[in-house]
């Protein structure tokens, strides 16, 4: 029999399947309502932001139920998004977390912009967000190693904030890998999983 392909290699061939325009679900995917109302298990957790007009089972052609999608602006980590994680590892046993970011993300933007709001909710997600900045000028207005910059720094924030993800990761249970969504291609490009000292350049 072949090979099982392991759940990021899934990710990248649904990808793929997305750029070339051939979008449809793995041959997993339930079809019919009956089935899906059983429930098809998750084989990985996507955090992406809510900015990306595009669900993570759309740009990976996932199909119902096959990615543990947990989203919010700027995939900044709040308590309930890592509660969302940790459950994902407990009870679903899911072997691989992917933090992806986008192309053009405005949230990620207006925090680097020096944006203020008079929400104080607003205002939480453009301080985490600013946690990342760039260090020089030249990087500073560079909007995709803003996000880059956030990515890597959403997974310190979940590896720093989270005792079960780190006993996880270290345990080899489970997979951190940053991402990024280039809108215009449709193409994802992943970093190295945790454990690389960058995210500046994936591959």
């Amino acid at each position: 029999p072949e090979p099982v392909p392991s759940p990021l290699a899934r990710l990248k061939a649904g990808n793929e399947r997305f750029v070339r325009g051939t979008q449809a679900a793995s041959p997993s995917a339930a079809s019919s309502r009956a089935a899906l109302a059983g429930g098809t298990p998750p084989f990985a957790m996507v955090l992406s932001c809510t900015d990306q007009h595009l669900a993570p089972e759309h740009i990976f052609s996932a199909g119902p139920g096959e990615l543990y999608s947990v989203r919010s602006l700027g995939q900044v980590v709040d308590t309930a998004v890592m509660a969302s994680l940790e459950h994902g590892v407990a009870h679903a046993r899911l072997p691989l977390l992917v933090v992806m970011g986008h192309e053009s993300c405005e949230v990620v933007k207006a925090a680097h912009d020096g944006g203020h709001s008079d929400s104080e909710h607003l205002e939480y997600l453009y301080k985490a967000i600013r946690a990342s900045a760039p260090r020089t000028a030249g990087e500073q207005r560079d909007l995709r190693t803003a996000i880059l910059g956030n990515v890597e720094q959403v997974i310190n924030d979940l590896l720093g904030g989270s005792a079960d993800l780190r006993a996880a990761t270290a345990a080899g249970r489970l997979e951190i890998v940053g991402a990024y969504f280039d809108m215009s291609t449709g193409a994802v490009v992943f970093s190295e999983p945790v454990g690389a000292t960058s995210l500046a350049a994936p591959r």
